[in-house]
């Protein structure tokens, strides 16, 4: 058994500007991982030649395999192949089953000509493996350097993950004698992580040196996440569940979930398992809540629907808030976030319901009603309950933590039914 690393590194102006968020190679590690390799190092370059040439030199002396996404289309800016044929001491080659490949792609899919540029495509450096890419016209390379493999792959995301599970994880096993991965992870809510750490420092303290132990606070919760390496995969799978049983009772008081699932699944879990439906009410949030409940396929099992109510007058049509108690209390209100628990029943008619107003930011806030305050209810046709908030963030990072919170508290609403 060996311990083996990977290096990935993203190529494109894109990124570095943040036009483009480098969703790309964290797929890439959670699939090497999977695999049961290592990550060494995540490098983000511009499309510089030189650049590209020094991380292709400074990764390839960290680890034995090293994965690059981008550069590989027919513009001009694309220069990572001509700049792999040279740093490989390659010619370039005109790759006949490529060629057929993207002209099939022009002539059935893309119903239009080929052009000389889109023809390039097909050409690639005569010391490279070629991998297939049956959605795109480039394809991903496999070259080699001393003990090191190199692997090129197009930057757009369903290319890329064609290419690495169709042609690249099946060989690793091959190429490599690695040992198990195994994680194990859990969700807390209610309790800072100095606080948890000081809960569990006993179990954490006794864990052998092939188990660790993460840490990892987001949005007001955190999660626990045990991650073991091991040549037995049935023994390790033995031992980490014993260590993380034990993590679990210890926390048990602010669990969420054993599994590392986001927190809109833990509640349509919950929904889906009592056959219960849920809608939301959102002011501040735009419709935010309801993003994160849809993002998620079978949703439509539980969730109805929304009404965002961004304008009071929507809260009063729609949702049959009371003008006086916006007139009185003020659209972020305790009063305010009950009224439209009750009204988004009545129109959506499920059984469950969350709605929340507040100031988001970076304007609008007052001196008794701050920028970052909330007000949060979750209820159903018997009851409603409601709680504020206070954030301290940007407004998107408000919007999230209310979300979270929003979820949260529903979630805590319906294990209090059962």
């Amino acid at each position: 058994m060996e311990k083996v690393f990977a290096s990935i590194i993203t190529i494109g102006d894109e990124l570095l500007i943040g036009q483009v968020v480098d969703t790309n190679s964290a797929w890439i590690a959670q699939e090497l991982n999977k695999a049961g390799i290592m990550i060494r190092n995540r490098v983000a370059v511009g499309d510089v030649r030189d650049d590209i040439w020094k991380a292709l030199d400074e990764e390839s002396e960290k680890a034995p395999l090293v994965l690059i996404t981008g550069g590989l289309g027919p513009t001009a800016d694309d220069i990572t192949k001509p700049l792999l044929c040279d740093y490989f001491g390659g010619r370039m080659i005109l790759h006949e089953p490529t060629l057929l490949h993207v002209q099939d792609l022009f002539e059935r899919v893309f119903k239009r000509p080929i052009t000389e540029r889109n023809r390039k495509q097909a050409e690639v450096p005569d010391v490279c493996t070629v991998l297939r890419n049956a959605l795109g016209t480039a394809p991903g390379m496999l070259f080699k350097k001393g003990n090191t493999r190199f692997i090129s792959m197009p930057g757009v995301p369903q290319e890329m993950k064609w290419i690495m599970e169709h042609q690249v994880i099946p060989q690793l096993s091959s190429w490599y004698q690695t040992g198990h991965i195994e994680h194990r992870t859990l969700l807390t809510a209610g309790i800072g992580e100095s606080s948890l750490a000081d809960m569990i420092k006993d179990i954490e303290e006794a864990l052998p040196a092939h188990i660790k132990l993460a840490y990892l606070p987001n949005y007001g919760m955190v999660r626990l996440r045990l991650t073991a390496f091991g040549k037995d995969q049935q023994l390790l799978q033995k031992e980490i569940d014993h260590h993380f049983n034990l993590l679990v009772t210890a926390v048990k008081d602010y669990l969420v979930i054993d599994d590392d699932i986001p927190l809109e699944l833990v509640v349509g879990h919950l929904l889906k398992e009592r056959g219960k439906t849920l809608t939301t009410a959102e002011s501040c949030t735009g419709g935010y809540i309801a993003h994160k409940l849809t993002s998620h396929a079978g949703s439509s099992a539980y969730f109805m629907g929304s009404v965002v109510s961004y304008d009071n007058s929507i809260k009063q049509r729609v949702l049959d808030v009371k003008a006086a108690t916006l007139e009185s209390k003020g659209a972020v209100s305790e009063e305010t976030v009950r009224e439209m628990v009750q009204g988004i029943l009545q129109v959506m008619q499920t059984d469950y319901a969350i709605a929340v107003s507040g100031i988001m930011g970076p304007d609008g806030g007052s001196k008794e009603k701050p920028v970052g305050m909330v007000w949060i209810a979750v209820g159903d046709h018997s009851e409603t309950i409601a709680r504020q908030f206070h954030f301290r963030f940007d407004r998107m990072r408000n919007i999230e933590l209310t979300a979270i919170n929003a979820l949260n508290l529903l979630r805590q609403f319906i294990l209090q039914k059962s």
